[in-house]
């Protein structure tokens, strides 16, 4: 999973790269859009967490049929819900970035590709929640597997529709959500026909398991959305701060968000592989295994994202060089490098105490805990940094901001997990 998250991030990043060749107005213009991608991705993965424990939770308790049934509504459910949410958000596009901040002609830059981009994120949406199905059934190989086959199609097919070739011209900004599109759709086939192979649905007895799990769905499913909600709402409100300072300074803050995404790809393949391991856990009621599996987990996450952060923050001059080819938006990049990449080692922690929390049930606090971090931590420390330092001041507010949330999500995790009934049995 750390593979093709990497792979994933990765081309994500290479969108922006490519972008960023055609000049700022762009790779503003694509920044702007980042809050409401992230919406959808946001709902796509509070579905995903709810798919991935209902059924790792009922294989648990080997209660096959029921996984298969599961799957079947998931697929449907997610699939629909997603495409009303892309068709609400180019209805009113238009008033939506006008409140982020985008002058007209920032508008009309975004106007050609939010259609394609919309299109991409419903395509990536239906793909994650087969991802999701394939993680429940503990086969995280295919998911990785795809993430590489759609990077690597990305990567091959953006210079040829955001530059063209030969004497056609290209799309620009747009071809880069073609691009996206294009490999989305081959990566959903493909797994389509893998997924035909797997006896892991079913058309019988829908209506039924729909009335019995419609409710622990919802109760699994609501706080995730929430919890995936915030961190879109709170890069909206980001964004307006960012965009106070000029438009070079959205622009690096822009690339420096695809940069936060890919070093996070350990964490990312964490989240995404240890719930429904520990949903599994919870199913048998093997607490012993949840406490090793945390430990564990905590222990990666803090050596790895610390000694990545540090690595980048010396390398921040390079690094900016190679994402941008505009001086200024170099020199802000590499500040953004310098105070965030080392701070994401708390933010880590934080994302796997609720990661953990959706699987080992309690989603409500898991949810309180993904607000406090973005509200309550990281979002006044940002504004109150800009404040009084502009983007250095933003930058390491944002770093304060991350080292508080993990510190909390640790104590609560230690408080949770000390509870009579979650120690291991040869405690009792």
């Amino acid at each position: 999973m750390a593979i093709g998250v990497l792979a994933l991030l990765g081309f994500q990043l290479v969108d922006s790269a490519f972008i960023a060749r055609l000049g700022t107005a762009p790779l503003a213009a694509q920044s702007f859009t980042f809050p409401l991608s992230f919406l959808v991705i946001g709902i796509q993965v509070g579905m995903g967490i709810a798919i991935a424990a209902l059924i790792s939770r009922a294989l648990g308790a080997r209660e096959t049929a029921r996984a298969r049934r599961l799957g079947s509504l998931v697929l449907v459910v997610g699939t629909v819900t997603i495409a009303l949410l892309v068709l609400l958000l180019w209805a009113i596009q238009t008033p939506l970035f006008g409140l982020l901040g985008a002058d007209e002609a920032t508008r009309a830059l975004i106007r050609d590709y939010w259609a394609p981009q919309l299109l991409a994120a419903w395509l990536g949406a239906v793909l994650y929640f087969g991802y999701s199905l394939f993680r429940a059934h503990g086969d995280t190989w295919l998911p990785g597997k795809m993430m590489v086959i759609t990077s690597l199609l990305n990567l091959v097919l953006d210079p040829l529709l955001i530059f063209g070739v030969g004497p056609w011209e290209g799309l620009g900004l747009p071809g880069a959500a073609w691009a996206t599109t294009i490999a989305f759709a081959i990566g959903l086939a493909l797994l389509a026909q893998r997924l035909r192979d797997k006896p892991w649905l079913a058309l019988e007895g829908l209506a039924g398991e729909m009335q019995r799990s419609l409710m622990p769905f919802v109760g699994i499913a609501g706080p995730a959305m929430i919890s995936q909600l915030m961190p879109p709402l709170a890069a909206m409100l980001a964004i307006s701060v960012v965009a106070s300072l000029g438009e070079p300074q959205v622009a690096a803050w822009g690339l420096a968000s695809r940069l936060e995404t890919l070093s996070l790809m350990v964490v990312l393949a964490m989240t995404m592989s240890l719930p429904p391991w520990l949903g599994r856990c919870y199913g048998a009621g093997d607490w012993e295994q949840v406490h090793r599996l945390m430990r564990l987990a905590l222990r990666v996450v803090v050596l790895w994202q610390l000694s990545l952060g540090v690595i980048m923050a010396m390398a921040s001059p390079w690094l900016a060089l190679a994402l941008s080819g505009n001086p200024e938006v170099q020199g802000d990049l590499a500040i953004l490098i310098r105070f965030l990449l080392p701070s994401y080692a708390a933010l880590g922690v934080c994302m796997i105490v609720v990661s953990a929390g959706n699987a080992l049930g309690w989603p409500l606090r898991a949810m309180l805990m993904s607000g406090a971090r973005l509200f309550v931590f990281y979002l006044p420390c940002l504004w109150l940094g800009a404040w009084l330092g502009e983007l250095m001041g933003l930058a390491m507010g944002a770093a304060i901001g991350n080292l508080l949330a993990g510190l909390t999500a640790w104590q609560v995790l230690r408080r949770i997990l000390a509870s009579p009934r979650r120690q291991p049995s040869s405690a009792s």
